[in-house]
Protein backbone atom coordinates (compact mmCIF):
# COMPACT_ATOMS: atom_id res chain seq x y z
CA UNK A 1 0.00 0.00 0.00
CA UNK A 2 1.78 2.89 -1.38
CA UNK A 3 -0.50 6.63 -0.62
CA UNK A 4 2.62 8.32 1.24
CA UNK A 5 3.19 11.54 2.06
CA UNK A 6 5.58 13.37 4.64
CA UNK A 7 2.32 15.08 6.42
CA UNK A 8 -1.34 15.02 6.24
CA UNK A 9 -3.00 18.17 6.04
CA UNK A 10 -7.35 17.57 6.30
CA UNK A 11 -8.20 17.23 3.48
CA UNK A 12 -11.87 18.66 3.87
CA UNK A 13 -12.33 21.71 6.10
CA UNK A 14 -15.60 18.93 7.71
CA UNK A 15 -15.70 16.02 9.00
CA UNK A 16 -16.29 13.74 5.60
CA UNK A 17 -18.57 11.78 4.08
CA UNK A 18 -17.24 7.64 4.62
CA UNK A 19 -17.31 4.69 2.98
CA UNK A 20 -16.95 1.40 4.36
CA UNK A 21 -14.13 -0.40 3.32
CA UNK A 22 -11.93 -3.94 3.69
CA UNK A 23 -10.36 -4.75 7.55
CA UNK A 24 -12.96 -2.15 9.04
CA UNK A 25 -11.58 1.29 7.43
CA UNK A 26 -13.22 3.99 5.63
CA UNK A 27 -12.16 6.07 2.72
CA UNK A 28 -13.38 9.64 2.12
CA UNK A 29 -16.29 9.19 -0.43
CA UNK A 30 -14.88 12.67 -2.17
CA UNK A 31 -11.09 11.85 -2.51
CA UNK A 32 -11.28 8.36 -1.48
CA UNK A 33 -8.09 8.50 0.71
CA UNK A 34 -8.18 5.71 3.67
CA UNK A 35 -9.51 7.75 6.81
CA UNK A 36 -7.18 6.75 9.96
CA UNK A 37 -9.28 6.83 13.41
CA UNK A 38 -6.09 5.60 15.18
CA UNK A 39 -2.65 7.91 14.66
CA UNK A 40 -0.68 5.60 11.56
CA UNK A 41 3.11 6.13 11.62
CA UNK A 42 4.87 8.25 8.71
CA UNK A 43 8.38 7.96 8.16
CA UNK A 44 10.29 10.29 5.65
CA UNK A 45 13.94 10.88 4.72
CA UNK A 46 16.74 14.07 4.28
CA UNK A 47 19.41 12.85 1.94
CA UNK A 48 22.16 14.62 1.39
CA UNK A 49 23.53 14.05 -2.27
CA UNK A 50 26.01 16.29 -4.40
CA UNK A 51 25.92 19.30 -2.01
CA UNK A 52 22.09 19.32 -1.63
CA UNK A 53 19.22 17.61 -0.87
CA UNK A 54 16.91 14.92 -1.82
CA UNK A 55 13.00 16.36 -2.82
CA UNK A 56 10.66 14.19 -4.29
CA UNK A 57 7.78 16.38 -6.35
CA UNK A 58 4.45 14.76 -5.54
CA UNK A 59 2.04 13.23 -8.19
CA UNK A 60 -0.37 12.23 -5.51
CA UNK A 61 -2.71 14.19 -3.21
CA UNK A 62 -2.28 15.22 -0.71
CA UNK A 63 -0.49 18.30 -2.16
CA UNK A 64 0.28 16.89 -5.74
CA UNK A 65 2.78 19.54 -7.62
CA UNK A 66 4.54 20.27 -4.67
CA UNK A 67 8.26 19.89 -3.61
CA UNK A 68 8.53 17.00 0.06
CA UNK A 69 10.78 14.48 1.20
CA UNK A 70 11.10 11.02 0.09
CA UNK A 71 8.37 9.37 2.96
CA UNK A 72 5.34 6.58 3.53
CA UNK A 73 3.78 4.74 6.17
CA UNK A 74 5.12 1.93 8.29
CA UNK A 75 3.39 -0.65 7.94
CA UNK A 76 2.34 -3.18 10.85
CA UNK A 77 5.31 -5.20 12.79
CA UNK A 78 7.67 -3.17 10.09
CA UNK A 79 10.76 -1.28 11.89
CA UNK A 80 10.75 2.26 11.26
CA UNK A 81 14.18 2.54 9.51
CA UNK A 82 13.98 -0.30 7.35
CA UNK A 83 10.34 1.42 6.10
CA UNK A 84 12.31 4.28 5.27
CA UNK A 85 14.54 2.77 3.86
CA UNK A 86 12.04 1.01 1.44
CA UNK A 87 10.13 3.67 0.78
CA UNK A 88 13.42 5.61 -0.39
CA UNK A 89 13.87 3.02 -2.69
CA UNK A 90 10.51 2.27 -4.02
CA UNK A 91 10.13 6.51 -4.06
CA UNK A 92 13.19 7.54 -6.03
CA UNK A 93 15.85 4.69 -6.89
CA UNK A 94 18.04 5.12 -4.37
CA UNK A 95 19.66 3.01 -1.73
CA UNK A 96 20.28 4.40 1.26
CA UNK A 97 21.23 3.42 4.91
CA UNK A 98 19.29 5.51 8.07
CA UNK A 99 21.65 7.04 9.99
CA UNK A 100 20.13 9.03 12.99
CA UNK A 101 16.73 11.18 13.43
CA UNK A 102 15.95 14.56 12.79
CA UNK A 103 12.84 14.50 14.84
CA UNK A 104 9.23 13.19 15.39
CA UNK A 105 6.45 15.90 14.48
CA UNK A 106 2.46 15.79 14.89
CA UNK A 107 -0.15 18.07 15.20
CA UNK A 108 -3.09 18.16 17.18
CA UNK A 109 -6.58 16.53 15.29
CA UNK A 110 -3.94 14.68 12.62
CA UNK A 111 -3.67 11.15 12.33
CA UNK A 112 -0.52 10.62 11.30
CA UNK A 113 2.89 10.99 13.13
CA UNK A 114 5.99 11.81 11.33
CA UNK A 115 9.46 10.20 12.21
CA UNK A 116 12.14 11.63 10.20
CA UNK A 117 15.52 10.47 10.10
CA UNK A 118 18.99 11.87 7.95
CA UNK A 119 19.64 9.04 5.54
CA UNK A 120 22.86 8.50 3.84
CA UNK A 121 23.04 7.16 0.08
CA UNK A 122 24.44 3.68 -0.63
CA UNK A 123 23.80 3.66 -3.88
CA UNK A 124 21.28 3.67 -6.79
CA UNK A 125 20.16 6.24 -9.75
CA UNK A 126 17.75 9.11 -8.59
CA UNK A 127 14.63 9.00 -10.43
CA UNK A 128 11.26 9.63 -10.23
CA UNK A 129 8.99 6.58 -8.48
CA UNK A 130 5.53 6.18 -9.10
CA UNK A 131 4.13 8.41 -7.07
CA UNK A 132 6.33 11.28 -7.68
CA UNK A 133 6.63 13.00 -11.37
CA UNK A 134 9.92 13.98 -10.59
CA UNK A 135 13.14 13.82 -8.17
CA UNK A 136 15.79 16.01 -8.09
CA UNK A 137 18.70 17.06 -5.70
CA UNK A 138 18.38 21.05 -4.37
CA UNK A 139 20.91 23.53 -2.64
CA UNK A 140 19.68 24.41 0.11
CA UNK A 141 19.76 27.96 -0.40
CA UNK A 142 18.25 27.06 -3.67
CA UNK A 143 14.95 25.23 -2.05
CA UNK A 144 11.59 25.08 -3.44
CA UNK A 145 8.47 25.87 -1.73
CA UNK A 146 7.69 22.46 0.02
CA UNK A 147 4.57 20.86 0.14
CA UNK A 148 3.81 20.26 4.22
CA UNK A 149 3.71 22.61 7.07
CA UNK A 150 6.55 20.82 9.28
CA UNK A 151 8.90 20.60 6.53
CA UNK A 152 10.57 23.84 6.72
CA UNK A 153 10.45 23.12 10.44
CA UNK A 154 11.92 20.03 9.41
CA UNK A 155 15.09 21.35 7.69
CA UNK A 156 16.17 23.60 10.28
CA UNK A 157 16.22 20.64 12.85
CA UNK A 158 18.24 18.35 10.35
CA UNK A 159 20.89 21.50 9.77
CA UNK A 160 20.75 21.69 14.00
CA UNK A 161 21.82 18.13 14.03
CA UNK A 162 24.62 18.23 11.46
CA UNK A 163 25.89 21.16 13.62
CA UNK A 164 25.84 19.26 16.68
CA UNK A 165 27.89 15.81 14.65
CA UNK A 166 30.22 18.32 12.72
CA UNK A 167 31.35 18.13 9.12
CA UNK A 168 30.80 14.61 8.39
CA UNK A 169 26.82 14.95 9.79
CA UNK A 170 26.96 10.89 10.92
Amino acid sequence: MSTHSSGVEPHHPELPSLVPIAGGHHRCAECERIIYSDPKVAVAAIIPKDGGIVLLKRAIEPQIGKWSFPSGYVDRGEKLERALEREILEECGLVARVEWLVGVYSDQGQAVVLVVYHANVISGELMAGDETSEARVFELDEMPELAFEHDDRIVRDWREGLDMRGPAGN
